[in-house]
């Protein structure tokens, strides 16, 4: 057996069918020395500057109503268009290119300013899940031509956020993004061979192993995952093998929502700052029928590693060959499952 606390070894990721390298003996105590922190930005709970915030201007003349809960647009600046028209370039094999429609929307959190979903009652934060579901319903059934409503967050300055309003992003694509098509067909190949989601038993391993498990209720469970790429990185899974958001019941979505509040506040808790990262969920591809290999799960990608101001960056055999990390997952599960769950001050 190889001692996976010591020894250098490669770790499998199912989900994608990717290695990554682990080099455990490189960071053993991660966290001795100084933990670096910097002090949080005081933010109001209202900015006149701010375009996110309830009643102001945006940009082409739109303007926020007055919003005291979730408010959902059309994103001004869209990385996608609706009315693309078809189109495909494949005269030469070496540069294909073809013509993608999409619809671009964002979601504001919370009216204030000030907030993060880590400050957010969980009451709150449900009300965001129930956008997160309502809109990936709408946006599919409105759009015939759409196969994927991709749910994300990108928070902090660290992860290219230009606003710090609380705020998310749904992008919804005729074509699957390139990370769930790494994921179809892994999850199709296990369904069609076992009969059960992924997903499903990967949450069942790690209910009985109990080494990377970082916060569980009723209906969610939050895991470091054992192929982790970045330092904190998360899973969290729906305990129910529901393939779309719009399908969690009403206490599932506020259990969803108390799971959102418990790793957030962790994170924040981490290094006692406002903690970046990248977030999203995977669910099913839309307008395809049923598909019951897809298991509904979100990815949480944080890029700090050792304090406020170290990062974990992609570089040099990173870039050019694979992905790798000295902390373990288990370590990783470990600090951020000893963290307490209120925010600190």
């Amino acid at each position: 057996m190889i001692d996976l606390t010591e020894r250098p070894h490669r770790r499998y990721n199912p989900l994608t069918n990717e290695w990554i390298l682990v080099s455990p003996h490189r960071a053993k105590r991660p966290w001795q020395g100084q933990v670096e922190t910097i002090p949080e930005e005081v933010r109001p709970e209202y900015d006149p500057t701010c375009y996110l915030c309830p009643g102001n201007p945006r940009a082409g003349g739109n303007q926020n109503p007055p919003y005291e809960e979730t408010f959902v647009f059309n994103n001004d600046f869209p990385s996608l268009l609706p009315d693309t028209e078809p189109g495909v370039d494949d005269t030469n094999p070496l540069f294909q290119s073809q013509a993608e429609r999409g619809i671009c929307r964002v979601i504001c959190f919370s009216p204030r300013h000030d907030w993060t979903l880590a400050h957010m009652p969980v009451l709150d934060i449900q009300r965001v899940v129930d956008a997160w579901a309502r809109e990936t319903q709408e946006l599919a059934a409105n759009a015939p031509w759409m196969h994927y409503v991709q749910v994300f967050e990108n928070k902090g300055e660290m992860m290219g956020c230009s606003n710090p309003h609380p705020h998310g992003q749904i992008w919804a694509t005729e074509r699957l993004p390139r990370e769930v098509e790494k994921e179809e067909a892994p999850q199709r190949s296990y369904f069609e061979k076992y009969g059960r989601t992924m997903v499903a038993d990967i949450l069942a391993e790690e209910q009985k192993r109990q080494e990377r498990i970082v916060y569980a209720n009723e209906h969610w469970t939050i895991l470091i995952p054992f192929w982790a790429v970045w330092p904190f990185e998360t899973l969290m899974i729906c305990h129910r093998p529901v393939q779309w958001l719009y399908q969690l019941n009403e206490t599932e979505r506020r259990a969803l929502a108390d799971a959102v509040s418990a790793l957030t506040i962790r994170y924040d808790n981490l290094f006692k700052i406002s903690f970046p990262y990248s977030m999203g969920f995977h669910q099913a591809p839309v307008n395809s029928g049923d598909q019951p290999h897809w298991h509904l799960h979100a990815h949480y990608y944080p890029p700090l590693l050792r304090s406020a101001t170290v990062r974990k960056h992609m570089v040099g055999y990173e870039m050019l060959g694979t992905p790798q990390r000295d902390i373990t997952a288990e370590i990783a599960a470990a600090r951020l499952r000893e963290l307490p769950g209120v925010r600190f001050a």
